[in-house]
């Protein structure tokens, strides 16, 4: 095959949305068959986490395995799978109610005036001693030119947490690490309609 350099690929526009995952109480999200278009428009039943930081989404997919060593060979005879991965990492730049739920591991709460029930325009998260994890359904779409891309994982759970740093002359952001986890045999799938695939079965 020849080199060609329309094969190479950027991604300057994109966007990551969360939702529900489909298999939690009360979940009626549907997971997405259509590739997208690149960032502009939410799929149904998902939402915008807003600005990511310019350094923009890593996606890492992992297979850890172990070699299986025989009497007769210096070489491993195969490798049997150990482990398999899926993550998503960004660093979030705006402060709205799904950025920092995620971030804190949290549902924010309205406060009301203990006599009259009236809002009084304060809310409160709070943060148990022992937090219950919650699952999301995650996909990142990006695009270059008409060219667009979709990964989707239909379970997921934020795995870690930067630190977040208040600062004078620096906004303050949060950094997520998301783990795909088994959602009847899969961790996810990527969806696109670039032309470089061809001859798919």
């Amino acid at each position: 095959m020849a080199n060609d350099a329309n094969k190479i690929r950027f991604a300057p526009n994109g966007a990551i949305y969360m939702a529900p995952a489909p298999t939690a109480a009360g979940s009626n999200t549907q997971l997405p068959t259509d590739v997208g278009d690149g960032g502009a428009t939410a799929p149904a039943g998902y939402k915008g986490l807003g600005y990511v930081d310019e350094a923009g989404v890593t996606i890492t997919p992992s297979v850890e395995t172990s070699p299986v060593n025989v009497w007769q060979s210096a070489v491993p005879v195969l490798y049997q799978v150990q482990s398999a991965a899926f993550q998503v990492s960004a660093t979030l730049m705006e402060f709205n109610q799904l950025t920092t739920e995620l971030f804190f591991g949290a549902t924010w709460v309205q406060q009301t005036d203990p006599d009259t029930g009236t809002p009084t325009g304060v809310y409160r998260l709070d943060l148990a001693s022992t937090p219950e994890l919650s699952e999301i359904s995650l996909v990142v779409d990006w695009s270059h030119k008409t060219v667009n891309y979709r990964v989707v994982i239909p379970r997921a759970m934020v795995s870690d947490r930067g630190a977040i740093q208040l600062q004078r002359t620096e906004n303050g952001r949060f950094e997520l690490t998301i783990d795909a986890l088994d959602h009847s045999g899969s961790l996810g799938y990527v969806l696109t309609d670039d032309e470089i695939i061809q001859n798919a079965p």
